[in-house]
């Protein structure tokens, strides 16, 4: 009974020294935050290149490269592009496609649909599309997700009759909407400017 009590009060002693050990180490509250981005002041140049079917302005800070592959195959004609971001590590996808038939205009508007809504709906916690006319007389569907997706705006532009272009923003780097929502909030005005300015030729 007696060691017993003794191995009590030893286990307690220890339990207490032990607390007060803790107590005495240095603990300092850090709190919630993310990383310090600088971004750059809004300039705009322009894209118009001879044989291409479209223009439109573009930010100072990046960079237009001839998409030269599609998922490792040639793309189906020479209009399509990359515009890279190196700053942000972005890059917009910009495909472009004739219009030859109100069938394929049909079939392209749907391929676009699919691209926003079935490739993201696991992933995605919300899709907003919205309809855009702009002063150029250019007609789309912006796309907006939300929630850890490989990409959080999309969007296409027609005039229904010749032109069909399509738009992407990709990152490369591992979807997180918390840590890439204020890039995407300020690329995102890079695209409405882009979309904005795009005329057909």
């Amino acid at each position: 009974m007696k060691n017993s009590l003794s191995l009590k009060a030893f286990i307690a002693l220890l339990f207490i020294a032990a607390v007060f050990m803790a107590c005495n180490s240095p603990y300092t509250y850090k709190k919630k935050g993310f990383f310090n981005i600088e971004f750059p002041e809004k300039a705009y140049r322009s894209f118009d290149q001879p044989g291409y079917p479209y223009t439109f302005e573009y930010p100072v800070y990046a960079d237009i490269l001839k998409d030269t592959s599609f998922f490792n195959e040639k793309p189906e004609n020479p209009w399509w592009i990359n515009i890279d971001i190196p700053r942000f590590r972005g890059r917009i996808y910009v495909s472009y496609k004739d219009i030859r038939s109100r069938n394929q205009m049909d079939s392209l508007a749907n391929d676009a649909f699919k691209m926003a809504y079935k490739q993201h709906t696991e992933v995605s916690t919300g899709i907003e599309d919205s309809v855009m006319h702009t002063p150029n007389g250019v007609e789309g569907i912006y796309f907006t997700l939300k929630g850890n997706t490989a990409t959080a705006n999309q969007f296409f532009l027609t005039d229904s009759v010749h032109h069909f272009l399509r738009g992407a923003l990709y990152f490369d780097a591992t979807p997180n909407e918390d840590s890439l929502s204020i890039v995407n909030d300020f690329l995102k005005k890079d695209l409405q400017h882009l979309i904005n300015t795009l005329k057909w030729k």
